[in-house]
């Protein structure tokens, strides 16, 4: 193994399955050298550092030996993605690293290196909503929204190919694209190894982010964010009054 290649710590909490991986390199000559995941039926928040101890200590990896932090940003689960963030955060201020932080369906595209038309990669957003991105071969080609399944399947034409967690709850209303291929849920969904790849591409581009303004990539707003504006216009009329 090449050890001039990136050594990238980093955590996905974005969809369902939350996991933490150690990776050494980038999407052409990456290797995983760790990775555990485990299934959210509890918060995140109680298994990530937890995770993050094991895959370190499992290949006796010390923070010293790290390039950089890696952290899945969004979009996705609004709790998840924040846990995430913050524990990548302490860790980066804690060793003394530099973070990354990579679009979770980057990491969706990912898991289909070799299809050849438009990819449509799919998270579930709840609300009777998905996450979608459409990517080509030179990368995205159209930003992350939050739109109704039946919606999204109106602006899907063959020869398409669409991925990821999303499918899980809403294939019965894709399945009805004529001609539409399908990458199974179990294939395709996020990972801690997908988005530490993607960071170590980053990082040998020059691209780091800010650990003071690293955000998360929430798409849609939350629901403080919903109730807020709901109220401000109440607000402004009494002002007035």
């Amino acid at each position: 193994m090449d050890v001039s290649l990136p050594l990238i710590l980093s955590i996905e909490t974005a969809a369902g399955c939350g996991s933490v991986a150690l990776t050494r390199g980038g999407v052409s000559n990456g290797r995983l050298i760790a990775e555990a995941a485990v299934h959210a039926e509890t918060s995140h928040s109680r298994q990530l550092l937890g995770s993050v101890e094991w895959v370190m200590q499992a290949v006796g990896i010390s923070w010293s030996d790290l390039d950089a932090i890696a952290v899945s940003i969004g979009p996705g689960s609004f709790t998840g993605l924040r846990i995430g963030l913050a524990a990548a955060k302490g860790i980066v201020f804690a060793a003394g690293k530099p973070l990354v932080c990579v679009p979770t369906l980057d990491a969706v595209a990912l898991s289909c290196p070799l299809v050849d038309g438009p990819l449509w990669c799919v998270m579930d957003a709840r609300k009777q909503e998905v996450y979608a991105a459409c990517y080509g071969p030179k990368g995205q080609i159209s930003p992350a929204e939050a739109v109704r399944p039946e919606l999204l399947a109106e602006k899907i034409a063959p020869p398409a190919v669409i991925a990821g967690p999303g499918l899980a709850e809403y294939q019965h209303i894709f399945s009805r694209i004529a001609g539409l291929r399908f990458i199974p849920p179990a294939l395709s969904s996020p990972s801690a190894a997908k988005i530490g790849f993607l960071a170590a591409d980053k990082l040998e581009r020059g691209e780091r982010s800010d650990p003071a303004a690293a955000a998360p990539l929430y798409v849609r707003a939350s629901e403080a964010e919903v109730n807020l504006k709901k109220n401000q216009p109440d607000s402004a009329a009494g002002r007035q009054s």
